[in-house]
């Protein structure tokens, strides 16, 4: 993750998405040229959604993800890895489009797991946001309703990767980084990351 990045908003449209990377990492694996996935999923309702309004826009976010991993074993992860495994590293794919996602899977969630403070509430996420309120022009531009929405795409994305039982849930769930996982963020030093999946091996 480049902290220089520009923090992005896009995400309160895109979401966690794990249904939908999944399948866009099989057809990746299957080397397909990423216009020809594209084509399959929205000719096929491959996402079965409702209307196709949204299903090329998704499509090519999930492509987007999954290239910035820049690792065909983490694409295999998702694929193939167990459900907890895929998971995490559609979190970590997250985190990595994602300067916001990062910053708070790293200094909130991962503070607390070093610190075994399993505690949550809507105070932390209301606390980092208006930390960085006060650190970036560019945050503190963004309008109060995105901000909201924002801070419940994050609480669902806790949900959807169980590192919260609910989003009212006061409790955060110890989590188990999965071996194959953590031996590739090892690999690619990526330090601050493993400490969000509750993991302190070269901290």
């Amino acid at each position: 993750m480049d902290l220089n990045m520009p923090y992005k908003a896009t995400f309160t449209r895109e979401q966690f998405l794990f249904h939908e990377m999944r399948i866009v990492a099989q057809l990746m694996l299957e080397e397909k040229a990423d216009e020809e996935i594209t084509e399959m999923i929205v000719s096929n309702n491959l996402f079965q959604y409702p209307t196709e309004k949204s299903i090329k826009r998704i499509a090519q976010n999930c492509l987007k993800r999954l290239h910035l991993l820049n690792d065909q074993r983490m694409i295999k992860l998702i694929v193939d890895g167990s459900l907890d495994c895929a998971r995490q590293t559609c979190l970590y794919a997250m985190m990595n489009e994602y300067r916001v996602i990062y910053e708070f899977m790293t200094s909130v969630i991962g503070e607390k797991y070093r610190t075994k403070d399993f505690s949550f509430s809507k105070r932390d996420v209301n606390v980092f946001f208006s930390r960085l309120q006060e650190q970036s022009d560019v945050i503190a531009s963004w309008s109060n309703s995105t901000i909201k929405k924002l801070k419940q795409v994050i609480v669902k994305m806790l949900v959807d990767t169980q590192f919260l039982d609910s989003t009212k849930s006061e409790l955060l769930n110890v989590v188990l980084i999965d071996p194959d996982l953590k031996n590739i963020l090892m690999e690619k030093r990526d330090i601050a990351a493993l400490t969000a999946f509750n993991s302190f091996e070269g901290v």
